[in-house]
């Protein structure tokens, strides 16, 4: 096959192309900045010292402070709350996947990202109507930001020529990473100088904002975009004219489900977000049980892994498209390469962790590589899906983000039924357990990946299920 021709120098990243993955970076750290921002904000919403410090609206019952109420949340109603976005996520992925296929990316992706933004300007609301409502209002918006997170990869297969995939969808994914950075450095102090119901202000007002250019200057194909180059235009449509086609097509479902190269990406998927979930929930806890740290301190260092994952899942994109356009190693070397980094070298900084770190410093870092490394995924199994079904992108990735995203809850379930039952062995047993994830994850996909469109994948004449 001919290899697409390259682009001309003056596209780089002064194009469209461009601008639409850093568009979708914004609107990836508003939205995953809207979610984490609650962990923080707990900390002070909830009153562990008063058992009734507020449970309505009735004068008697007010907190001293009007503008920073205090709720009488258990912590199992806190653990609740904080998951429920979570598991209004699980709902969407699959069917998303499938509508991102055949509605407009545009119209979805922009509609959640403005009603996941307007929910968030209603959680303080919701707090003060009870416990019952603000969960509603996280499973709703668990709902809205990932039709944000899984609709939007549906538009790389018209925007991104194959030669530029891994750089542009690290930009526009990168923003997952920096985005709880961002949440944990900022809530802290706008908490403190402006009151815990400002922050959920402020990113809810940022996400409406940012969805007036969304709605402006995205289009979901670059042929209709009334701004874009003649030269970028048909660069971009030459390169992804064998990528997908006019004539909707039903998913072939039996033979995706048989096929060995969709589980390795989902088997794939299912160890990075074992280890993402276990991170994310857990350091925080981890942190403060190695170390006599405040609060304070606590978030700059849970926050800190999440700065050097960004500058990784960039660095990932530009070698992977540097190795490729170079023809430096194969497209099936580099997504293994990659998923095989950010697979091992978590599970291996696991292992360094548990015998090597004996100061605060070593520690520290540890984490920070565990974190960061697993970022290298975004140009493995993150983009391995377009490469054997780009017909079937979307729901491709909604399914195997949904199975990997099960290992996930799996990996946030059980972290805590180990925490509880051994105390004094229990980091050691959630950190082997982590690596040996990985470890048969990386093994796996590494034996099964393919990169060739599959069979089911391709034009036919009729589907049967």
């Amino acid at each position: 096959m001919e290899n697409p021709r390259r682009p001309p120098k003056v596209l780089s990243f002064c194009s469209f192309r461009y601008g639409l993955s850093f568009l979708l970076h914004l609107c990836n750290v508003i939205t995953i900045a809207q979610n984490t921002s609650l962990s923080l904000t707990m900390v002070v919403m909830v009153n562990h010292t008063e058992p009734h410090s507020l449970t309505n609206f009735s004068a008697n019952q007010l907190p001293a402070d009007i503008k920073n109420p205090v709720y009488d949340w258990s912590p199992d109603i806190q653990g609740i709350i904080l998951s429920s976005a979570f598991y209004g996520s699980l709902l969407v992925h699959i069917p998303i996947g499938y509508i991102s296929g055949i509605y407009s990316i545009k119209k979805t992706v922009g509609s959640a990202m403005l009603l996941c933004s307007l929910l968030n300007l209603l959680i303080p609301l919701a707090a003060n109507l009870g416990k019952t409502t603000i969960i509603l209002c996280r499973v709703l918006q668990g709902i809205a930001q990932n039709i944000v997170a899984t609709g939007q990869h549906e538009i790389w297969v018209r925007w991104a020529p194959p030669l530029e995939r891994g750089r542009l969808t690290s930009i526009s994914l990168s923003g997952f990473v920096v985005g709880p950075f961002i949440a944990l450095l900022v809530t802290g102090l706008i908490c403190q100088a402006l009151g815990w119901p400002m922050v959920f202000y402020i990113f809810g007002a940022c996400g409406c904002a940012l969805c007036l250019p969304w709605f402006i200057l995205v289009y979901d194909d670059p042929k209709d975009h009334p701004c874009i180059s003649i030269s970028e235009k048909e660069y971009i449509t030459s390169s992804t004219i064998q990528q997908f086609s006019s004539k909707r097509q039903s998913v072939p479902i039996k033979a995706m489900l048989k096929s060995l190269p969709f589980w390795a990406i989902s088997i794939g998927n299912l160890g990075y977000h074992w280890t993402n979930t276990t991170m994310i929930l857990y350091s925080p806890m981890f942190i403060n049980s190695m170390f006599d740290v405040n609060i304070r301190e606590n978030g700059w260092l849970s926050a800190l892994p999440y700065l050097f994952a960004w500058i990784f899942g960039i660095l990932a994109g530009q070698m992977s498209d540097f190795f490729q356009s170079r023809n430096i190693f194969s497209l099936l070397t580099i997504r293994k390469l990659f998923t095989s980094l950010g697979l091992l070298l978590p599970a291996l900084f696991s292992v360094c962790l548990l015998y090597l770190s004996h100061s605060f410093l070593s520690t520290i870092i540890f984490l920070i590589l565990i974190i960061a490394t697993q970022n290298f995924n975004t140009v493995g199994t993150f983009l391995n899906a377009l490469d054997i079904a780009p017909r079937y992108y979307g729901f491709l990735r909604g399914v195997t983000t949904f199975l990997g995203l099960m290992g996930g809850l799996i990996s946030s379930t059980l972290t805590g039924i180990i925490l509880n039952q051994d105390p004094e062995t229990s980091w050691f047993k959630v950190f082997i357990l982590l690596s040996a994830i990985n470890v048969g994850s990386s093994i796996f996909y590494l034996v099964f990946a393919a990169v060739e469109v599959q069979d089911w994948a391709r034009d036919r004449e009729q589907t049967r299920f």
